[in-house]
């Protein structure tokens, strides 16, 4: 009985030891916050449990400044930004704050195109730019991934940009946003089941009831609520993730309620994981 006991204790002061998914969190979920107070806000997120984030930047510090107050809190960044447009003019400078930091990933956010749904003819430009890079970013141990944002999923003929660019797909890899994903109409589960191995890292952000989607890209951020209480599938999503090896679970809570929910959709996470 001691023994049960002591094993349960564990499990639940370390509930993901026993999965190779690890939570982490995009920094822009506190965007306003750090703006305000970013020692205060970094103390947070650890005090949350979560030691993996998507950022980088500094808020304003020097560069040992920023590291020191990251190792005070038992954080790391695991993934940078990717700017598109310095993807084709300067990918050295991306490449160069992911290892600064030790960040394993470096995501482009969006691709710039007119306003609504962006072209096939985009997405192949897209594609290309991304295989190149990519190729040139394994080498030195970075994994470049794309991060679909709802406007790619307009129907052209059989399929959709994004089905071009899933198919096409081979330096590179996807950090899907789910949220904005089934935003633009496309299934974020589906998308995964039958791409497996493409999602190192998943953008979970659950969907108010009754939102309405957008071809463009773009809505209220107020719909993003705490994992688990909306209409995506996140268990779904996160037993899918379990089965194929993704690495971050990454929350990204847009809201204005970030702080609130965030510690919500943590212990969401961690009850799908260890069940």
């Amino acid at each position: 009985m001691n023994i049960r006991r002591l094993l349960l204790s564990l499990l639940l002061l370390c509930p993901l030891s026993l999965s190779a998914q690890e939570i982490a969190l995009q920094l822009y979920s506190l965007r306003n916050e750090m703006k305000i107070d970013p020692v205060k806000y970094h103390q947070l997120i650890g005090q949350w449990g979560i030691s993996a984030l998507e950022g980088g930047g500094g808020y304003g510090m020097s560069d040992s400044e920023y590291q020191k107050l990251l190792k005070d809190n038992n954080l790391r960044v695991v993934g940078v930004g990717a700017d598109y447009n310095k993807l084709k003019t300067d990918p050295a400078s991306i490449l160069s704050e992911a290892k600064k930091y030790g960040a394993k990933f470096a995501t482009c956010y969006w691709i710039p195109h007119a306003e609504g749904p962006i072209s096939l003819e985009e997405m192949k430009a897209a594609t290309e730019l991304f295989n190149q890079v990519g190729e040139q970013f394994a080498k030195e141990g970075v994994t470049l991934t794309y991060h679909p944002h709802g406007y790619e999923f307009f129907k052209s003929g059989s399929g959709t940009p994004m089905d071009y660019m899933l198919e096409n797909a081979k330096h590179f890899k996807f950090n899907m946003d789910v949220f904005w994903v089934q935003m633009g109409g496309g299934d974020p589960l589906a998308i995964m089941k039958s791409h497996p191995g493409k999602f190192p890292q998943l953008h979970l952000k659950d969907r108010k009831k009754g939102t309405p989607g957008s071809p463009d890209g773009r809505g209220d951020v107020e719909a993003n609520v705490v994992l688990g209480t909306g209409d995506i599938d996140i268990a779904g999503l996160i037993k899918e993730a379990k089965k194929q090896g993704t690495k971050y679970l990454v929350i990204e809570d847009e809201s204005s309620r970030s702080v609130e929910q965030i510690p919500q959709s943590v212990a969401y996470i961690k009850s799908v994981l260890n069940q």
